[in-house]
């Protein structure tokens, strides 16, 4: 840039020129003085109310307007346990399309609004973690949201610690990955023994042997119960040789009546799937194939 040459100005026009670079720093001064106080004020404005708000599922400053019957709930969940509930008449009963929401309601300052992070009248921002595809607000972060783009929805525990198989069309922890048994759609059906849709429970799902998927809680519980057989298929769920030796020792205690000493029958094994001819026996009948007792008889 040129220098200027002040003798080049008569006294008045340089009294004018120290006017206007005064006013000039004066502008520059209170300009940065504005925008330190607005990063002092902005996180105090985002984090008010945080974790003080929402509901059973999530921790929120939101409500969201359901797009299917216009009402406004917490969260989705909270829409689909009325919306489900025993005492609606089964024609009325429905779930909330997540990805179609396009109203909330700040909890903060009650505008409504269409769906963002940060509040357009009180500056608030109303979940912490923000999904814009599932329309979904969290203000807890410790559950390590994400968004899946194969499962197309938000799963919870880290990116890093969960792979997507795009065979069984669902997120696996990575202790799974070259272990798991790949089974077309594993996730996408009801828990075998509780009946919640898995694909979108919130509870943790482990997979079984078969490649059957069951809630963790509800395989805990089946063991708890003394059932080792899957609820879909009859395949064992776990190593069972120690409880086959324990069998074969009780079946050698046990022998039975003259009348049943010759008695032949045909097995059919839930383990590995062979059919076979065995001695029949009163406490069980032995795979001649796989050595496993989880058989049941066809035929005499």
């Amino acid at each position: 840039m040129a220098e200027v040459d002040m003798k080049s100005f008569d006294p008045q026009e340089f009294r004018l020129f120290q006017q206007i670079g005064s006013c000039s720093q004066h502008f520059n001064e209170d300009f940065i003085f504005s925008e330190e106080s607005m990063n002092v004020e902005t996180p105090q404005i985002l984090d008010k109310g945080l974790m003080e708000y929402g509901c059973l599922h999530y921790r929120r400053r939101c409500h969201i307007r359901a797009p299917c019957c216009n009402e406004v709930f917490d969260c989705r969940h909270c829409h689909n346990e009325v919306k489900n509930n025993i005492n609606v008449d089964q024609k009325h009963r429905h779930d909330m399309p997540r990805h179609e929401v396009k109203q909330v309601i700040c909890s903060l300052c009650g505008t409504e609004q269409e769906v963002q992070q940060v509040c357009i009248n009180c500056g608030v921002c109303m979940g912490k973690y923000f999904c814009e595809t599932c329309k979904l607000f969290d203000d807890d972060t410790s559950k390590k949201q994400y968004h899946c783009d194969g499962c197309g929805i938000c799963r919870i525990g880290g990116p890093e610690n969960f792979f997507h198989c795009y065979k069984c069309g669902c997120c696996y922890s990575n202790l799974l990955k070259n272990s798991h048994p790949c089974v077309e759609g594993a996730m996408h059906h009801d828990c075998p023994v509780c009946f919640e849709f898995l694909f979108e429970s919130r509870s943790d799902v482990t997979v079984l042997p078969c490649g059957h998927t069951i809630h963790e809680s509800c395989l805990k519980e089946m063991r708890d119960h003394y059932q080792y057989a899957c609820p879909l298929c009859s395949k064992s769920v776990c190593d069972m040789s120690k409880v086959w030796e324990k069998i074969d020792m009780e079946i050698a205690a046990t022998p039975m009546p003259e009348p049943y000493l010759n008695k032949m029958v045909w097995i059919l094994c839930n383990d590995c799937g062979k059919s076979s001819e065995v001695q029949f026996h009163v406490v069980a009948q032995k795979c001649l194939n796989c050595k496993s007792y989880n058989t049941r008889q066809t035929r005499s």
